[in-house]
């Protein structure tokens, strides 16, 4: 067997392995909203190092296969050591050691290394167009499925993909070509930058001609909002509308509107895009207070979204039942106002949790056509959860009682961060930002705040900046969004947009600020039904309320220690109903719809990358548009007496003859000599000059005697010049140039 082979003697095969990592880094894309962070990690080192040493490492394949192995090994052992999950007991023995060191490893390992395997087979297994094609056919089918049918907006993914397709089929047409005719082979090595030009130009086409294409609004519903309507949770709420907002803005440029209609989003991983209002009912609530229906709460922040964290996280559930009191583990020290208020549905979609008011404290009843459906409660958020809801209906109506803090605000505006977080035990997950989140925003928030002194100021501060600086849309202009962050994006790109935009912003900004916060989505408080003639004449209390798909909300909360969790209204034209102390009633007044639409929809999805476009990166749309400038340049230099000849029609009004054409050249001929130092007396002829010039340069006379000889013949001669004889004239003059520039 041998064990060493020759590094990067195959030049095809160190290609197909760089194609193929730019495969798995897609799917690394695909995968870390879901993966953990250190999982994500391992496998993306892992993968590189498998590449690396299946290029460069001079070994036979057995032996490449055990580096890959122990690589493997090295990068997971690296991950779970830099994100503190191996933590060895000092004075343990060592094989206890290695035994524990096993276990934590275990679970990274076998991604980190079943990635870097399939690397090394597919780089051995997939040779050939045909292959090439299927298995590129296959990723895109599948990136497509992943696409209509998951949150998960792809095109960027996508773009690199076809474009490592691309390139993996050049590399195998230049590799076959190679192996059928060598002796050609040969003589195109001799010309390398002509090869690589080429390439370069044809993907450069390629890449403009995907971003330059106009935006078309889709003929047909995609797949997943359609499978979503027949199931009952259309009417833009849920899944249909977060999942289809990110593509819409894709295919509609940068908005987000098509498809995509307001509603409760079942799914927060990826905020953004644009939305349109749909005004149909959701519920009527009845009640003598305006209140918000709050539905779920989220914690972490990725960057580009929300999500729940892990159960543990999140806290434990106990069970619901009616007529039994829900403690809350955040129970304010404050006065509260207990609101009794009954809702009716009017829809027949399911959502995942009860909407109510924060905080709610007893199930009064609940119908559902016989039975009260199986609920828990999460203390820790606050939220009535519906056990398995898609299986479980949705109750019709029930009747709920909440307690709302009455708030000290003079009191509160003065209590300070160790007054209201010292000695309390506040879970981390509502200070987490991700180690990714800009520094430019936490610098904003300092600078927003730098005049406050106590935590409430500062969130004040926060909510009156996102207020008063950035305009309403329900259609932001995603185009502008270059960074990576979600928030990053908005305050300093976008600068406009809707709840989702202001209700993130003033989370993230507050927890860079040490000010625990969570983001809360579910139902502003709608519109107050208008009352009959006669018993509004009587004074007849309005207190019935509908809402409409259209007042889907999203909003923060703020954890004030003992005052407990308080709901922070960022979002311009909306005010949370808040009771203080003094007034004990619901601070601010309805939404004006002259300011911004009644409500803003909770959950359109937010794609990094607007369509291919930014998906491609604006560095590498520049790059292209260079190439293709250089490109266009170059051909119009080439084609210079083709456009020369085509002035010279237009002037003339008729085409021109090869007489004119060789007389024409021989002008451009001459005043090449006279740049290059070659003067011309006014006495002297034609004839004379070339005779100088031919005694001072030998090299050249015979260009020149024969460029002399095809002048006076065009000029005095009655023979007539054909195209062939013009043709031989710029071939002449060609050489005449090469041979003045080489100076011989």
């Amino acid at each position: 067997m041998r064990i060493w082979r020759n590094p990067l003697k195959d030049w095809s095969r160190a290609l197909a392995v760089l194609w193929l990592v730019i495969f798995a880094m897609q799917w690394i894309s695909v995968t870390e909203s879901y993966w953990l962070q250190q999982t994500t990690d391992a496998v993306r080192t892992a993968l590189l190092a498998a590449a690396l040493l299946e290029i460069l490492l001079p070994l036979a394949a057995p032996l490449r296969l055990a580096a890959v192995i122990a690589a493997s090994l090295y990068t997971t052992f690296r991950a779970i050591n830099d994100y503190g999950l191996y933590l060895p007991f000092p004075g343990a023995p060592p094989l206890e050691k290695a035994r524990d060191l096993v276990s934590q490893m275990e679970p990274y390992l076998w991604f980190a290394l079943g990635a870097a395997i399939l690397l090394l087979l597919l780089s051995r297994s997939v040779s050939g167009r045909i292959r090439i094609l299927l298995f590129l056919g296959l990723n895109l089918a599948a990136l497509a499925a992943l696409d209509s049918f998951t949150v998960s907006e792809l095109w960027q993914e996508t773009a690199w993909s076809v474009f490592a397709g691309l390139g993996w089929l050049v590399t195998d047409h230049l590799a076959s070509f190679r192996k059928r005719y060598p002796h050609s082979w040969s003589y195109m090595l001799e010309y390398p930058f002509k090869i690589i030009a080429n390439l370069v130009v044809v993907f450069s086409l390629i890449l403009l001609a995907g971003v330059s294409v106009p935006s078309v609004r889709p003929t047909l519903t995609d797949p997943y909002t359609a499978w979503t309507h027949w199931q009952g949770e259309g009417g833009g709420s849920g899944a249909s509308q977060s999942e289809s907002a990110g593509k819409a803005a894709a295919k509609t440029g940068g908005t987000g509107s098509a498809n995509t209609t307001s509603g409760y989003s079942n799914n927060d991983t990826r905020l953004g895009g644009g939305f349109a209002y749909d005004y149909s009912p959701v519920m009527t609530v009845v009640s003598d207070t305006r209140i918000y229906m709050r539905g779920e709460t989220r914690a972490v922040y990725s960057g580009k979204g929300w999500t729940d964290g892990n159960r543990q996280e999140r806290g434990a559930l106990e069970e619901a039942e009616a007529e039994r009191e829900l403690a809350n583990s955040f129970t304010p020290s404050v006065p509260v106002k207990k609101v009794r208020y009954s809702v009716r549905m009017l829809n027949s979609n399911r959502y995942p949790v009860i909407f109510g008011a924060y905080s709610i404290s007893r199930i009064e009843s609940m119908e559902d056509g016989g039975q009260m459906p199986s609920l828990s409660w999460r203390p820790r958020d606050g939220e009535l959860i519906v056990n398995n809801p898609k299986a479980s209906p949705y109750p019709r109506s029930y009747i709920l009682t909440s307690e709302i803090p009455i708030v000290p605000i003079r009191e509160l505006e003065t209590a300070t961060y160790e007054e209201l977080y010292g000695g309390r035990d506040v879970p981390e997950l509502f200070l987490q930002l991700p180690d990714s989140f800009p520094e430019r925003v936490r610098e904003l928030a300092r600078k927003v705040t730098a005049e406050e002194e106590t935590p409430y100021e500062k969130a004040r501060a926060l909510q009156q900046y996102l207020q008063q600086s950035f305009p309403y849309t329900n259609e932001p202009n995603l185009s502008l969004k270059k960074s990576r962050d979600f928030v990053d994006g908005f305050l300093f790109e976008v600068q406009s947009g809707y709840c989702d935009y202001y209700s993130t912003a003033m989370v993230t900004m507050a927890r860079s600020l040490n000010i625990p916060a969570r983001w809360v989505k579910g139902y502003a408080p709608g519109s107050q039904a208008s009352l009959p003639d006669n018993l509004e004449m009587r004074g007849a209390a309005n207190n019935s309320y509908t809402i409409t798909n259209a007042d889907a909300h999203s909003w923060a909360e703020l954890y004030f220690g003992e005052y407990g969790w308080l709901p922070i209204e960022a979002t311009p034209g909306f005010n949370a109903p808040l009771l203080t102390e003094k007034e004990k009633t619901p601070a601010g007044e309805e939404p004006k719809p002259s300011e911004t639409p009644a409500a803003n929809p909770a959950g359109p999805t937010q794609t990094d990358d607007s369509g291919f476009l930014n998906g491609a990166g604006p560095w590498l749309i520049g790059a292209a548009i260079c190439v293709l400038a250089l490109w266009g340049g170059f051909l119009l230099w080439n084609s210079r007496m083709t456009l020369r000849f085509l002035l010279d029609r237009l002037r003339r009004g008729r085409p021109l003859t090869p007489d004119e054409k060789v007389l024409a050249e021989t002008e451009r001929w001459l005043a090449f000599m006279k740049r290059r130092g070659f003067g011309r007396g006014s006495h002297e002829t034609l004839r004379e000059t070339v005779a100088r010039w031919s005694g001072e340069k030998p090299a050249v006379s015979a260009p020149l005697e024969q460029l002399l000889a095809w002048f006076e013949k065009a000029r005095y001669s009655p023979e007539i010049i054909e195209d062939k004889d013009w043709q031989a004239v710029y071939t002449e003059v060609l050489r005449l140039r090469k041979l003045v520039k080489a100076g011989r």
